[in-house]
C-alpha cells in the first residue's frame, strides 16, 4: 500500500477538535455523574469544566493531569501528529503548569492505514515532546475504524500558582494568544481548496506550543486562563463567565485572525462544529444586528491546538503582551473585558 496515497482526513467523521461533542450535549452526558468523594487535594477537578485536574502532592507541587486525542484534521502523517501533541500539552500550559511526562493514545484502522504513516503520526507526536525536553513514556493502542492520537500530558505546578478559568474579576482586561481561524482552515482542506500558503499558516498556528502559560502563571495579576479549543472563543469565553459569575464584552474588531481563514469565511467557508457550539450556547450570546455572518463564523469556530485566553488586571496588560510577544505569540492581543452581571458575552 502507498502510503503516499492515503489522505488522513478521508478515513475521520470529523478531525481536530472540531470532533468534541457539542457543549449542551456533553453537559447533559455528565449531568447524572454521581459528586464522588471528596478530597481536599484534588484542586481543580470536573466542576468547572477546567483544562485539566491538578492535585497537590505537597506545599510546593501538585500534578497536572489531562488528556486529548482527535482524528486528523490534516492528511500530512508527521503533522498530525504534531497538531495532536501540541494540542494536549496545551491544557497543562493553561493551569500554569509544566509537562514532565506524556503518554501516547493511539487507534489506527490497521487494514486501511499503511504502517508508515502509523509511524509517522507517532514520531511527530515524539518529536513535539522533544522539543520542550520530555518523554513518552509508554501509551496504549487499539485497532480502530479511524485513525485516532493524543496524549495523555502530566505536568507540575506550584499549588499557589495555578490558573483556573473561573476566577475572573470584574474589571478584568481579556488578551487572546493566537489567531482565530484554524477550523475554518480545516474546512478549505478537506474540500482541496487550501493552498500553501493558508496551509503554512494553519501548520504554524497549530504546532506553536501555549508555552506561556507557565510564565503567566508567576504573575499574580493574571487572574484566570484557559485554553480556546472546540468550542470555539465564545464557548470557552462563556465558560470563564459562568465559573467567574460575570459576563464579558468582545469587539469583533479587535480579534486577531488568521489572514487566509478571513478570506475563506468571507467567501463562506465554515465547519459543522460552528453550527453544534451556536446551537448549545448561542442563547448566551449577543451580537449586534446586521453582523456578517463570516465574522459571527470565526467567533464560534473550533481551534484546534488554540491560543490562551487569559483575564488580567487592567494594569498588568502590558506585561502580559509583552510576555506572549517575547514567545513569538505576535498575534496577541486585547479583544474584551470582563464586568459584574449575567454570565453572558456580549459582542460589539
Amino acid at each position: 500500500m502507498d502510503a503516499q496515497n492515503i489522505r488522513l482526513t478521508t478515513l475521520s467523521h470529523g478531525g481536530g477538535c472540531g470532533c468534541k461533542i457539542a457543549p449542551a450535549v456533553l453537559s447533559e452526558m455528565l449531568s447524572t455523574l454521581p459528586t464522588g468523594l471528596l478530597d481536599p487535594n484534588l484542586l481543580v477537578g470536573r466542576e468547572s469544566g477546567d483544562d485539566a485536574a491538578v492535585y497537590k502532592i505537597n506545599d510546593t507541587q501538585a500534578i497536572v493531569a489531562t488528556t486529548d486525542f482527535f482524528m486528523p484534521i490534516v492528511d500530512d502523517a508527521f503533522d498530525f501528529g504534531r497538531i495532536a501533541a501540541t494540542n494536549a500539552l496545551s491544557d497543562v500550559y493553561a493551569v500554569g503548569g509544566k509537562p514532565f511526562m506524556a503518554l501516547a493514545l493511539v487507534g489506527m484502522p490497521l487494514d486501511k492505514l499503511p504502517l508508515e504513516q502509523m509511524q509517522q503520526i507517532l514520531a511527530g507526536g515524539t518529536d513535539v515532546c522533544q522539543s520542550i525536553g520530555i518523554m513518552v513514556g509508554g501509551g496504549h493502542s487499539i485497532d480502530a475504524p479511524e485513525p485516532i492520537y493524543g496524549l495523555v500530558a502530566l505536568g507540575l505546578v506550584d499549588p499557589n500558582k495555578i490558573k483556573r478559568n473561573d476566577t475572573a474579576q470584574d474589571g478584568d482586561v481579556l488578551i487572546l494568544g493566537k489567531p482565530l481561524g484554524v477550523g475554518i482552515l480545516s474546512a478549505a482542506l478537506q474540500k482541496g481548496e487550501l493552498d500553501n500558503a493558508g496551509y503554512a499558516e494553519m501548520i504554524a498556528a497549530t504546532t506553536k506550543l501555549n508555552t506561556v502559560g507557565a510564565d503567566l502563571a508567576e504573575l499574580e495579576t493574571v487572574h484566570a486562563l484557559t485554553d480556546v479549543t472546540g468550542f470555539g472563543l465564545m464557548g470557552h469565553l462563556l465558560e470563564m463567565c459562568r465559573g467567574s459569575n460575570l459576563s464579558a464584552s468582545v469587539t469583533f474588531a479587535d480579534l486577531p485572525l488568521l489572514p487566509t481563514a478571513q478570506k475563506l469565511a468571507e467567501a463562506g467557508f465554515n465547519t459543522g462544529a460552528a453550527g453544534r457550539n451556536w446551537a448549545s450556547y448561542g442563547h448566551e450570546v449577543s451580537e449586534p444586528e446586521g453582523l456578517p455572518g463570516w465574522q459571527h463564523n470565526l467567533m464560534v469556530d473550533p481551534q484546534t491546538s488554540g491560543g490562551l485566553l487569559a483575564a488580567c488586571a487592567p494594569e498588568a496588560v502590558k506585561e502580559v503582551l509583552a510576555l506572549f510577544k517575547s514567545q513569538g505569540f505576535d498575534g496577541a492581543a486585547v479583544i474584551g473585558t470582563m464586568q459584574n452581571g449575567a454570565p453572558t458575552v456580549k459582542v460589539i
